[in-house]
């Protein structure tokens, strides 16, 4: 499976992305939002599921290494899980290296991954979760048409706080 547009291809994680995932999972400033940032060992296990060959009926992720065409480098990824497979709702995510920020390459891949979402796998309904503290993330939602649906209180824990998170959704047009 391959995604892309005229400045970024998506692939599914694969073995050789290991070096680039630890790099990402383990760095402080990428994760501020997302997680603690994890030990060589936990990113080794969250490695090791997210580069399984995923299907629909999955439960895990499906993790989509973004490569920026132009410079040919690994930028990022993006994610979607299924939910709930009687609703066909599933959750999306995604990061991206700092020096990537502010290219339109997330929106890109976001954008990519709605269509596959929607059009190839017939889901329902896309849902986000963000910390209230990541405004470039919630506002990228909202220009994708993501709509604020909720906030849950102290629903995260970063870096031993807990942090309040944003829902988003997005169905599909009819």
């Amino acid at each position: 499976m391959q995604l892309s547009d005229e400045s970024i291809k998506l692939f599914p994680l694969g073995e050789s992305d290991f070096e680039f995932c630890l790099e990402m999972l383990t760095c402080p400033k990428l994760m501020k939002h997302v997680s603690s940032p994890l030990t060589k060992d936990e990113a080794k296990a969250v490695f090791d599921v997210r580069s399984q060959t995923w299907n629909f009926k999955s439960n895990e992720w499906l993790a989509l290494v973004i490569t920026d065409v132009e410079h040919g480098e690994k930028a990022g990824w993006v994610s979607l899980r299924i939910l709930n497979h009687d609703t066909k709702t599933a959750e999306v995510g995604f990061i991206l290296k700092s020096h990537f920020h502010g290219k339109g390459i997330i929106s890109s891949a976001l954008k990519l991954l709605k269509t596959y979402a929607f059009k190839e796998l017939n889901l329902n309904k896309l849902v986000a979760f963000c910390s209230v503290h990541n405004a470039p993330s919630y506002n990228l939602l909202e220009r994708q048409g993501f709509v604020r649906e909720d906030c849950l209180h102290k629903n995260s824990l970063i870096n031993h706080k807990y942090v309040d998170n944003y829902v988003y959704g997005l169905c599909k047009s009819a």
